[in-house]
């Protein structure tokens, strides 16, 4: 039988938005997390997809105090192990093995990982794992698939993140087991090219303002 996990600190909780960055250019790192910061959106997901993540990881946690940085599409323990060594503060899994939950749990920082089906959440509960994140959200049934599991399953909460954006976020906001939800519409790619920091930081401030009083 699998040993239950002891719950960690919250991220669901630190902003409505959590920003899902990928960044070619660790240069871009800083002036992206303080422009993010400063709109009100402290905790960012930094993914896992280019060589440059964990250097970007690591300037954000040295030289931006105020952001939560964290690694997303962790898939393996030894990005695990990469990933808190940088400085991330959190975990973020596209989908889950028993393997690699172990691996999150040793970690010592809070860890969502990721789920689709009802499956899934209940083998998480399980192992006492009560905060998750749902993904590809609008393609793993949306609103209304979140909405169904709150009956029987209201003690599981969620990161919905996959096809969100500032239309729809509220929508997602206003469900009582969702306690953020992670997008990348703040962050246009010809704003990072051309660093027009500015313009995602007045985006940044749109989207920490999103949520159910909102929507």
């Amino acid at each position: 039988m699998a040993t239950p996990i002891s719950p960690a600190p919250s991220v669901l909780g630190l902003a409505p938005v959590m920003p899902v960055v990928v960044i070619d250019d660790a240069a871009d790192a800083v002036p992206l997390a303080r422009a993010l910061v400063a709109g009100g959106l402290p905790a960012i997901e930094v993914t896992l997809r280019t060589p440059a993540a964990p250097a970007a990881i690591r300037a954000i946690a040295d030289a931006v105090p105020d952001a939560v940085v964290g690694a997303g599409t962790v898939i393996t323990p030894a990005q695990v192990t990469e990933a808190v060594g940088a400085g991330a503060r959190f975990l973020v899994s596209p989908g889950w093995t028993d393997t690699l939950l172990d691996a999150m749990r040793a970690s010592g920082v809070p860890f969502l990982p990721g789920v689709s089906t009802t499956s899934e959440v209940v083998a998480l509960l399980e192992r006492g794992v009560r905060e998750m994140k749902f993904f590809p959200a609008q393609a793993a049934g949306g609103t209304a698939y979140l909405r169904s599991l709150a009956g029987p399953l209201p003690q599981a909460r969620f990161c919905p993140t996959g096809g969100i954006g500032a239309a729809n976020a509220p929508e997602y906001l206003a469900l009582p087991n969702v306690g953020c939800v992670g997008g990348t519409w703040m962050l246009p790619a010809d704003a990072v090219a051309s660093g027009d920091w500015q313009r995602i930081e007045s985006l940044a401030r749109e989207a920490s303002a999103l949520g159910p009083q909102n929507g």
